[in-house]
């Protein structure tokens, strides 16, 4: 049996459920609705790493640099001090022009990985690059060049990526969770009964380990994002 390294998410309980964390290598989506905390989720991976010396690049197609630092400081994550110290590098890129975009990702992305050292890489949100391309053919392409392109340096990566309306275990283009190696789905779920929603998260799949299928309810709390392993869904 090979032994498989794992990277910590930095999410309470969710490491738990993946049996150890994410397996080294691996690109994983964060498919959820708004809302359920997905830029969230990213962000504590990329402190959980920083905090643990190491070099993390986020990939924003939504919000600027200025933006992402005030978000991640509102959970007490001083992103700011870790770019000055060179550990960290956010990177915005245009969805209004996908292919620009992807053409820049797959010539300077591998090389900038290495070179900066980066072990641990996000993508938020590639929903928002795949949208702008007219096929599926063209979406899965990019998709399976943005995978490739990581994973051929080694560095862990995760995606988010917004749930399809009709069916909100899937991604909104349906390609994203088949082309991944580990899907991460979030959940609003209304409890009609009570008058009230709850948050719940389920691993749907993850290459290289054995993991839970369970679905468990997790809260965003000023300290990021914690999974309450030892509760149920009501």
């Amino acid at each position: 049996m090979v032994d498989v390294e794992y990277v910590s998410t930095g999410v309470k309980g969710l490491d738990e459920l993946l049996g150890g964390g994410i397996p080294k290598g691996n690109v994983v989506a964060i498919i959820g609705a708004f809302g359920t905390g997905k830029s969230t989720l990213a962000m504590q991976f990329i402190w959980e790493g920083l905090k643990n010396d190491e070099k993390c690049i986020f990939i924003s197609l939504e919000e600027d640099e200025k933006s992402l630092i005030e978000s991640a400081a509102m959970f007490g994550w001083d992103f700011k001090k870790y770019m000055e110290s060179r550990k960290l590098v956010l990177v915005r890129l245009e969805p209004s022009d996908a292919k620009t975009s992807v053409s820049r990702v797959r010539s300077d992305l591998p090389v900038y990985i290495k070179n900066f050292g980066a072990s641990r890489v996000v993508l938020d949100s590639v929903s928002l690059l795949s949208m702008m391309f007219s096929s599926d053919i063209e979406r899965r392409m990019a998709l399976f060049t943005l995978c490739n392109i990581i994973k051929s340096t080694s560095a862990t990566a995760i995606f988010t990526a917004e749930a399809s309306e009709d069916k909100p275990t899937m991604s909104r283009d349906g390609i994203t969770e088949y082309v991944v190696d580990g899907v991460i789905v979030l959940q609003q779920l209304r409890m009609l009964e009570r008058g009230e929603s709850q948050l719940c998260l389920q691993v749907m799949k993850m290459r290289k380990t054995p993991h839970s299928r369970r679905i468990k309810p997790y809260s965003i709390t000023s300290q990021g994002i914690v999974v309450h392993i030892d509760a149920e869904i009501f």
